[in-house]
């Protein structure tokens, strides 16, 4: 925000690295304060707030709520570099001149900044205020937002953990018993990121008089709470369905996927705005509420990078190699293959009869067959044999036969 008076031309703040789309925990904000007046402007001071705070502002019937948390405090006075000062400790700044107050802090560290964010009857934000006091005339201020998002990690022992769960529903139709619809359901893992696609897998059953449809979707719940009242907005982001389930069926998704769309990640560690996300799976039932279950999930900004799984498949393979069964033996190389000699050259394969359409006239056992065409395949190449005595020190040359 840039600052136009009549004694000012410019007045406002300027970040070193402009380019910087966010800010961390324990990153330095750093810029200058640069004024350009249109006539001679005396200065007592020139102060510089580092302010970030959570904002919930809503009505409730007649009543205001209203409550907010300070998460950065900070406040310094700057300085021009080879600054003079008169008898009475002011600063003069003149025309045709372009002035540079620098300044530069560092955030708290992980666990105190919340991320930045922006709802219908909330926010939290952060910024930059530069305040220069004049005398015998009103302070004059200007402000520069910027950005904090702090890493969300989505490979925590935690979020790597599945979620699952279940839900049945009795129906009724007219006061009598019509059955039941029930949902099981399970995911991987609870954290995900932008653009990756979450697998389901689940189990429908609908023995209800009803055919009913199998949904999915990622809801976004924001809470605002101010002067112990509680505001709760929810959003459908993205949705799957799945094929109709008739009268005393079911169906099974086995890896169906929804993918992640472009997201803020979840706000954590805010006392007054809560941001969470749930994959819901649910299953419309015509005439009666849908029958839903919610699962988990936390959105993140670091992605998920396949390490864990790796390392528990190679620490599973080890404690195999330590059990007492094993021994240097079983790590060999393979037996010798038996001598090609013995294959006969005739390596036609028989494929087997695949029906292609039933004949209903005909008996039960008959029907239409193809019979694909007979294949040829060439004789097996020679191969190369190593010595199975790995304690031999000498060359390997000798140990190597070579048969046709």
């Amino acid at each position: 925000m840039v600052i136009i008076t009549k004694k000012l031309k410019i007045f406002e703040i300027v970040f070193h690295d402009p380019t910087k789309a966010f800010y961390s925990s324990g990153d330095k904000v750093a810029g200058n304060i640069v004024v350009e007046v249109s006539e001679v402007t005396k200065v007592s001071s020139m102060r510089v707030f580092g302010i970030g705070c959570a904002k919930v502002e809503y009505a409730k019937g007649k009543h205001r709520c209203r409550e907010d948390i300070d998460y950065l405090k900070y406040e310094d006075t700057v300085y021009l570099d080879q600054q003079t000062r008169d008898s009475n400790g002011l600063v003069t700044l003149r025309p045709g001149n372009r002035y540079e107050y620098m300044f530069g802090f560092e955030l708290p560290h992980a666990g105190q900044l919340v991320s930045s964010y922006k709802g219908k009857f909330g926010c939290v934000q952060y910024y930059v205020r530069a305040v220069m006091e004049r005398p015998s005339q009103p302070a004059l201020q200007c402000e520069k937002h910027f950005e904090v998002e702090e890493p969300l990690d989505v490979n925590t022992p935690d979020l790597l953990a599945p979620a699952a769960g279940t839900k049945e529903k009795k129906l009724t139709c007219m006061f009598i018993p019509d059955g039941h619809v029930y949902i099981s359901a399970k995911i991987n893992r609870k954290g995900f990121c932008e653009g990756e696609d979450i697998c389901i897998n689940a189990k429908f059953e609908n023995t209800c008089s009803r055919i009913v449809v199998p949904k999915a979707a990622i809801m976004v719940k924001h809470t605002y709470q101010a002067n112990g009242r509680t505001k709760v907005l929810g959003q459908k982001l993205s949705v799957v369905r799945g094929n109709h389930i008739i009268s005393g069926m079911c169906d099974m998704w086995q890896g169906k996927t929804i993918r992640v769309p472009r997201l803020k990640p979840s706000l954590l560690g805010c006392d007054i705005i809560h941001v969470d996300y749930a994959l819901r799976i649910y299953v419309h039932v015509p005439g009666s509420d849908k029958v839903v279950l919610e699962l988990p999930l936390v959105i993140g900004n670091i992605p998920f990078n396949g390490f864990s799984s790796r390392t528990n498949s190679m620490s599973s393979q080890a404690e195999s190699l330590n059990t007492p069964s094993s021994s240097f033996g079983s790590l060999r190389l393979p037996s010798q293959p038996p001598s090609y000699s013995n294959i006969s050259r005739d390596c036609r394969i028989d494929s087997p009869l695949t029906p292609l359409l039933v004949d209903y006239d005909a008996d039960e056992e008959e029907g239409l067959f193809m019979r694909a065409p007979e294949l040829w395949y060439p004789p097996p190449p020679a191969y190369s044999e190593v010595d199975k005595d790995l304690n031999q020190q000498g060359p390997c040359s000798s140990g190597l036969l070579n048969h046709e």
